[in-house]
Parts: structure tokens; C-alpha cells; sequence
């Protein structure tokens, strides 16, 4: 019979899925929460917080005085749930039919409930090493609280060995994915009657050109880029999400505006996939500029989260597959934080319960079988006398 999942954990997870941390809002209901879990434990909390201090990551160390150890590491904020068809509230954290249901519970609440909940067994552990937990605000939309929470564990001095973050791979160890990088251009053109169009510069042609150049860029990758097998599409891609310009069919557009992404193979190199971008709107501008010297491009960096690429060999890659009972890896599809911590020079994987067929969806949600294996791999993480 399969193991089931404990009452305390199960209904940590469910209090967590409950709170709306949609990331517009904040989070800061939730990292209290956990503070206040921890602080009964005599554990103290690090909030490191954005700028209006509307939202935080909290950073715990369990087993102060010990080498520093292993991060477990997750994401508060949820994508939201606007215009899906549930079935359910989507912060109800019902369970039904074996399935813990609501948004975030796949991704990746019950997660972060799980290792909450054997915080007491981690202080309590003989292991050698501490146990860090590493919450973070706003990776949703672009990794942007776990860069804070780094940059803090380098000010103060704090160097663990390894992080397990927790995303959901069906608790099959992950040591690579993609990155994810997004950009938005701004073309800024010279409005005319559309009768009069040499006096013009047309912002959605400019940005078509662009836009097109954008799609050779993919075609190029998928054309000649050497394979990466593992993943699902295994080259870099391109893709643009977004595009708005005009006002009106017989006027001119003086602005356009689009959306593009990379998500780059880890042995491939997005800097340089931007760097061409730039470089050819650049190369349509003095024609631009002879009709309207304003005339031109302008990119904003909307985020940039790095590929990931661990080891199967890495320690903290056989302590997963050790504690999960898998005996492979996996890469993943999805972006995560790992690049950014394996990028500190921490060894890093990924590994957690559910699918990410179920994240972001309707009805999201993570089997129990699935948060029972979670709960294994951290009783047996308590039990760990070594991750070399």
C-alpha cells in the first residue's frame, strides 16, 4: 500500500493554497504565516523585501551553528486564474478523489508546506549540516525576489552547499532546463495621412521587419543549432507574444510595440540572440531618421532567468534521486530559479511533487500519492548523515 501523506502536512499545504498570492498581490499573509511557524520553533526568519515592501522572500536556517547544508527552495506567487473555467474555488484547497486541488498547489505550495511542516524534524536532525529554507516572491513573472534573496545570502556571508528546488517534476530529479528571456521593443515612427506615406515612418512595418528577423532567428535554431536530446523542443526558440500599433486606417502609425522571447538551450547564449536583435533594428535606423530624426527602436529587458544545466553526477543530484527512489534524471521544459542559484555557485536540481501538466491550469492540482513521496523525500533528508 502506497504511503500517505501526514494530517500535518496535507493541511499546511491546504493553508498555504488558500492564501491569494497571486503575484500583483502580495504575499506577505503567507511569509508571516511561516515566520510565525518558524519563530515558534526559536527559528528566526531573514525578509528580504521589494521596493514598497508590499512583498518579501523569507530565508530560515534550521541547524544554526552546523556547515551550511542544503536550501529547499520555492516560489510564494501563483499565476493568477482570470477567465479559466474551474469547477471549484481556486483557493478552496479541496481534496477529492485522492487530489489536493486549487492554484499553486502544484505549483509550488504543498511543496513549501511539506518542508514547513518538517521543520521541528530538521532542528531535531542529527545530519551534519543545516537545513535552509528559501521562499521567494515574484518568480512568476521573472525570478525577480530570489535575485534579492541571493544577493543577500552573498552580503551576509551565507554559503550552502546545495538547493533543491522544489518545482513540480513528479519527484524525478531535473538538472536542466531552458532559459527564459523577454524583451519588449518600442518604435517610435512619424504619423501622416495615409495618403501621404513617403512623408511617414511606419512604426508597424519598422516593427514587422524586426518582428520578421526575429522569426528567422528561430528558424536558423531550429535549422542548424547541435541538439540538446532530453528536452521536449531540443533548441533554442523564439516567439513573439504580444503586438500593438495604429490608431486608425488611414493614419499612419507613429508607434508599435511588441513582446518576444528566447528561451535559449543552456548551451546556447541569449545575450548574444538579443545582442543580433539590437543590432538589426539598429540597422534600419538612418533610413528612419531621414524622414524623422526621433525615428527609432528602444528595448526594455522585461526578465532574464538562465538556463540551468546541473549533473547527474553532481552530490545534491544522487542525494534527489536517493530520496525520491528514482533512479534517472530528467530535464524540464519550464523555466525555474535553479539558474540563478546554480549561477551563485550553488549546486543545485530540481525536484518536487505534481506535474506541470497540471500547473496553471484549471482545476490545477497534485495527487496525494505524489505529496506522500514529497513527505518521504523529507523525512529521509532529515536522516541524512552526508551529501558528498
Amino acid at each position: 500500500m502506497p504511503p500517505m501523506i501526514s494530517s500535518n502536512a496535507l493541511e499546511l499545504a491546504q493553508a498555504l493554497v488558500r492564501m491569494n498570492t497571486v503575484s500583483h498581490n502580495s504575499n506577505l499573509e503567507l511569509i508571516h504565516f511561516i515566520r510565525d511557524i518558524l519563530a515558534k520553533l526559536g527559528v528566526k526568519s531573514r525578509l528580504t523585501y521589494n521596493a514598497d515592501k508590499t512583498k518579501a522572500n523569507l530565508f530560515a536556517t534550521l541547524g544554526e551553528g552546523k556547515p551550511a547544508g542544503v536550501i529547499l527552495s520555492g516560489h510564494t506567487d501563483t499565476v493568477p486564474w482570470d477567465g479559466q473555467d474551474w469547477t471549484m474555488d481556486p483557493l478552496s484547497a479541496l481534496v477529492k478523489d485522492g487530489r489536493l486541488y486549487g492554484r499553486g498547489s502544484a505549483d509550488m505550495k504543498a511543496f513549501i508546506g511539506i518542508a514547513v511542516a518538517h521543520a521541528e524534524q530538521f532542528l531535531n536532525s542529527e545530519a551534519p549540516f543545516a537545513l535552509h529554507f528559501a521562499f521567494s516572491y515574484e518568480e512568476e513573472i521573472g525570478c525577480f525576489g530570489v535575485k534579492e534573496l541571493i544577493a543577500d545570502l552573498r552580503d551576509q556571508g551565507i554559503k550552502p552547499l546545495a538547493c533543491i528546488v522544489g518545482e513540480p517534476t513528479s519527484m524525478v530529479p531535473a538538472i536542466a532546463h531552458k532559459g527564459v528571456y523577454r524583451y519588449k521593443c518600442c518604435v517610435r515612427g512619424k504619423e501622416a495621412h495615409s495618403s501621404l506615406t513617403p512623408q511617414s515612418v511606419n512604426a508597424i512595418e519598422m516593427a514587422a521587419r524586426v518582428v520578421s528577423h526575429l522569426r528567422d532567428m528561430g528558424e536558423g535554431f531550429e535549422k542548424n543549432e547541435p541538439r540538446f536530446e532530453g528536452f521536449d523542443v531540443p533548441f533554442s526558440t523564439t516567439s513573439v507574444g504580444q503586438f500593438h500599433g495604429g490608431i486608425a486606417d488611414n493614419v499612419v502609425p507613429r508607434d508599435a510595440e511588441f513582446r518576444y522571447e528566447f528561451r535559449d538551450l543552456p548551451t546556447a547564449n541569449a545575450a548574444h540572440m538579443q545582442s543580433e536583435m539590437v543590432a538589426y533594428a539598429k540597422s534600419l535606423e538612418p533610413a528612419m531618421k531621414k524622414v524623422a530624426p526621433a525615428a527609432g527602436f528602444d528595448f526594455e529587458t522585461i526578465c532574464e532567468i538562465p538556463s540551468f544545466l546541473g549533473n547527474k553526477d553532481d552530490p545534491v543530484t544522487r542525494l534527489a534521486q536517493a530520496l525520491s527512489g528514482e533512479a534517472g534524471t530528467t530535464l524540464v521544459a519550464f523555466g525555474t530559479e535553479a539558474g540563478l542559484f546554480k549561477n551563485a555557485g550553488i549546486s543545485t536540481v530540481v525536484c518536487g511533487p505534481g506535474s506541470i501538466q497540471q500547473a496553471h491550469q484549471p482545476d490545477e492540482y497534485v495527487s496525494l500519492d505524489q505529496l506522500a513521496r514529497c513527505e518521504a523525500f523529507m523525512q529521509g533528508l532529515a536522516r541524512t548523515r552526508s551529501i558528498d
